[in-house]
């Protein structure tokens, strides 16, 4: 625990040094920011039209304001986690075979999972700092709408955009451990993220193959966080994703040493 914690305050001390990370995070949260208001705008609109709707034709008026902005809101996120996550996954291992200071992580009394770990939750915690301040702006229209939401609507929200950036991180990592360009992984990250991502539509297909596709697409799994509810199958599928990943990242760095002995 103690060299993968040295690991982890390396590599997080690295994404701090830079103003990247700090013009990431601050664009992100204007991105973010800017399309609340948007969606927040658009659904009390909505709201409104309903209960002019009701008082003109005496039908009671059911719009869950709330509840339309928080599944409105959290799959915007999700789309900004698509495109945020290959930007932080890119260099994790690209930029230290590229200035060759994975020679000293190599040669070092370090295992490679620790390396892995380490990494990987380094960058999942830049990931977590740059996610959950925009839970303020959900949690303030929750405190302030009636009736409110339950709270656990939001945690169960949160907790599936932490699950699929990770997912997202984990395989930025594997694809950013094959080579030494930063360009070349974020681009195969987002190529392939957008591939996992876009699957979803195979659902239509009709027997076996649609329930095929629909299990592999990251974001069907991710609809039923966003809707509150906890789905173990979507535990289980975001979890084995992430241990896949880590798995061939460890067996990536293991076949360096190799050519390197």
């Amino acid at each position: 625990m103690r060299n993968l914690y040295a690991i982890y305050r390396k590599e997080l001390a690295h994404y701090f040094v830079s103003p990247v990370a700090y013009i990431l995070i601050g664009v992100f949260l204007i991105v973010s920011g800017f399309f609340f208001n948007i969606i927040l705008a658009s659904a009390i609109q909505s709201a409104f039209s309903a209960e002019m709707q009701s008082m003109r034709f005496g039908a009671p008026a059911d719009f869950d304001v709330p509840g339309a902005v928080l599944r409105s809101f959290l799959g915007l996120l999700s789309t900004l986690v698509l495109f945020i996550s290959p930007l932080l996954a890119m260099g994790v291992y690209a930029e230290e075979r590229k200035r060759g200071t994975i020679e000293l992580l190599m040669t070092s009394p370090i295992t490679d999972a620790e390396i892995v770990l380490g990494k990987f939750f380094a960058s999942l915690t830049l990931y977590a700092i740059m996610i959950l301040p925009t839970a303020i702006l959900l949690g303030f229209m929750n405190y302030r709408s009636d009736p409110h939401l339950p709270w656990r609507m939001l945690l169960v929200g949160y907790a599936g955009i932490l699950l699929l950036g990770g997912s997202l991180l984990a395989l930025g990592s594997l694809i950013s451990s094959f080579t030494e360009n930063q360009l070349i992984a974020g681009v195969l990250t987002f190529a392939v993220s957008l591939v996992i991502w876009v699957i979803d539509a195979g659902r239509r297909a009709e027997g076996w193959k649609g329930d095929l596709f629909g299990y592999l697409s990251l974001v069907r799994h991710y609809d039923d966080f966003a809707r509150g509810i906890v789905d173990t199958s979507a535990l289980i599928y975001y979890c084995s994703f992430i241990f896949l990943c880590m798995f061939l990242t460890v067996r990536s760095l293991e076949s360096m040493r190799w050519r390197r002995a």
